[in-house]
């Protein structure tokens, strides 16, 4: 349980809980804004080079 609750505190995963259960979601948003930062440079490039 304490990489699950790692990964609440750093806002990676919703967590959901029903009676007894306990339900785990991805949070994919944290994931896509260091995507997109990350790869933001290079799809630029590649998406001119695409279009001329």
């Amino acid at each position: 349980m304490q990489h699950l609750k790692a990964l609440e505190a750093a806002d990676l995963i919703i967590v959901r809980c029903e009676g007894r259960e306990r339900w785990n979601h991805l949070n994919a948003e944290p994931i896509k804004a260091v995507h997109d930062r990350w790869l933001a440079p290079y799809t630029r490039g590649a998406v001119s080079n695409w279009r001329s």
